[in-house]
């Protein structure tokens, strides 16, 4: 599973001209998924997500976390994360999880993500021809793999 961070002023995501999800401060997260995905690739990255000290506190040093600030969040999937560009020019998307395989785990990591926070996030639509507005907060922008944990 791999995540594309932003820290956000705001956000949103439209569909068909019509404005699906918008959060305020907090992170958007771009979500990639593949087919060795799992529960526990779920668990550990929510755990990362809700706990990176990326937000500013009162003397402007990143030190606080999601959980720490109330942050609002908006999930969008995003499977040309798994992108390879290793030959030629045209990126080969064969990691990236069918639908059957990735539309349970998407919602598993939204639900979870909604839990760790206790509140409600925003959510694309897992397939869905979006477009993805934001204001980005610093810039503060985080890649993460959970295969890779780094």
């Amino acid at each position: 599973m791999r995540v594309l961070i932003q820290r956000v002023a705001k956000a949103s995501v439209t569909i068909e001209n019509s404005i699906k999800s918008q959060i305020g401060k907090g992170l958007l997260i771009l979500l990639g998924i593949e087919d060795n995905d799992n529960k526990e690739d779920i668990e550990w990255l929510c755990n990362k997500i809700t706990n990176l000290r990326i937000f500013d506190d009162k003397d402007g040093v990143m030190n606080l976390s999601a959980l720490d600030t109330d942050a609002d969040m908006l999930v969008v999937s995003q499977f040309t994360l798994h992108a390879s560009t290793r030959k030629g020019n045209r990126p080969s998307y064969i990691r990236a999880s069918k639908p059957d395989t990735a539309i349970p785990l998407y919602e598993a990591f939204c639900n979870t993500l909604s839990q760790k926070l206790s509140k409600n996030i925003g959510t694309g639509e897992f397939g869905a021809n979006m477009q993805v507005e934001l204001i980005n907060d610093g810039p503060v922008t985080i890649w993460i793999d959970s295969k890779v944990k780094e």
